[in-house]
């Protein structure tokens, strides 16, 4: 920290960030989530689901570090900003908005000019954190999130942001 404030580096994920980048994701999905999507996506979104996606989606994750630690992470898929998660010890830190920009980035550098993320309704927080970076509600739409079997239908509000 220097005058309080967290120095944030990004780098690409590797395997030996799986572990840290599951207990992030794990964490932060059951506090944005819980109460606020369909009991069919709690099912199927087990504590060892997290390990098993982290590690498919090493190649589109961006890790930000704060000392020697992985405080927060972002994956894009093409146009989406898919997830977006900082450990709890780092929220309010300027972790998650140096995490939001790379994916920003991320989503110009795949060719696209507006990026796109889907958010709870109930997770007011995120919501409240994508407006004030310049991010757009576009209203509600069903959101397909993955599961084992196929897709699960969840509310939320679909938030757009040109990046060009």
């Amino acid at each position: 920290m220097t005058e309080g404030v967290a120095v944030v580096l990004l780098r690409p994920a590797g395997p030996a960030d799986v572990a840290t980048i599951a207990q992030i994701w794990y964490a932060g999905w059951c506090d944005a989530h819980l109460g606020n999507i369909p009991d069919e996506l709690i099912t199927v979104r087990p504590r060892e689901s997290f390990d098993t996606r982290a590690a498919q989606r090493v190649p589109d994750t961006t890790v930000a570090t704060v000392g020697e630690a992985v405080a927060g992470f972002v994956m894009v898929h093409g146009d989406e900003v898919d997830q977006v998660y900082v450990s709890g010890d780092h929220r309010g830190s300027g972790v998650a908005a140096s995490l939001l920009a790379a994916a920003e980035s991320r989503v110009r550098a795949n060719g696209h000019q507006r990026a796109w993320l889907a958010v709870v309704p109930g997770n007011t927080r995120a919501r409240k954190f994508y407006e004030k970076h310049g991010w757009s509600d576009e209203g509600l739409f069903v959101h397909e999130a993955p599961g084992p079997t196929g897709p699960v239908d969840v509310p939320a509000h679909r938030y757009v942001k040109r990046c060009d």
